[in-house]
């Protein structure tokens, strides 16, 4: 999977700011230069969602079942999910989406959008159940946020890191990841304990923003 989010309405960690990449001779791609990069590497399987000058969304189609992978879109909320949570059935009850035909990736975006319109409980609240090896990407084009969350056991991978452009870039593929964003990249955090959550609203002058 791969998640753009353009300059204008993100500006990421400055840590991730790598000054190796001014001084290596590596110089990082432009966005369009890495989601062509990514649609070529899936030529057969992926495709790609534009969200005018905040966001695109990159998703290939599972190829093989020995890993999951899901992509899903209710009323302008889109997540991209990679794994499996081991208590699907018991959030499904406790959500109350059991008579619904609900994976992963529309768990997410149900439970998301259930404590989002809820208040005041947080958005983030919902990491807090899930058991399992997962790392999630959600867009919310209706607030203009992204919410995204990696399981700390090891089973699942994503990285994030800076475009030419300064657009943060997001994906589980390392290599799309290290062409496009040459030295200005790194693990996306994963929680002291189970996990750690990343979300933010995706305006100017707003930076994303780490929660536990």
């Amino acid at each position: 999977m791969l998640a753009i989010f353009q300059k204008a309405f993100a500006h990421p960690p400055e840590e991730l700011n790598s000054p190796a990449s001014h001084v290596s001779g590596e110089t990082p791609k432009l966005p369009g230069e890495t989601l062509s990069d990514f649609l070529s590497r899936h030529q057969n399987t992926a495709f790609s969602m534009n969200f005018g000058d905040s966001a695109v969304l990159a998703y290939a189609r599972q190829e093989t079942s020995l890993r999951q992978r899901l992509f899903c879109g209710l009323d302008g909320i889109y997540c991209m999910f990679l794994g499996r949570l081991s208590n699907l059935c018991t959030l499904n009850r406790q959500y109350g989406l059991s008579g619904k035909n609900s994976n992963e990736a529309m768990f997410v975006i149900e439970a998301y959008r259930t404590l989002r319109d809820r208040g005041p409980y947080p958005a983030d609240q919902v990491v807090r159940g899930l058991e399992g090896s997962f790392a999630f990407v959600v867009y919310d084009s209706q607030s203009s946020s992204v919410f995204s969350a990696l399981s700390s056991d090891g089973g699942e991978s994503l990285y994030w890191g800076i475009s030419g452009d300064g657009s943060v870039v997001m994906s589980d593929d390392i290599q799309i990841i290290k062409q496009g964003c040459a030295k200005s990249f790194a693990p996306f955090p994963t929680g002291k304990a189970k996990l750690k959550i990343f979300i933010s609203p995706i305006k100017k002058d707003t930076n994303f923003v780490l929660r536990s």
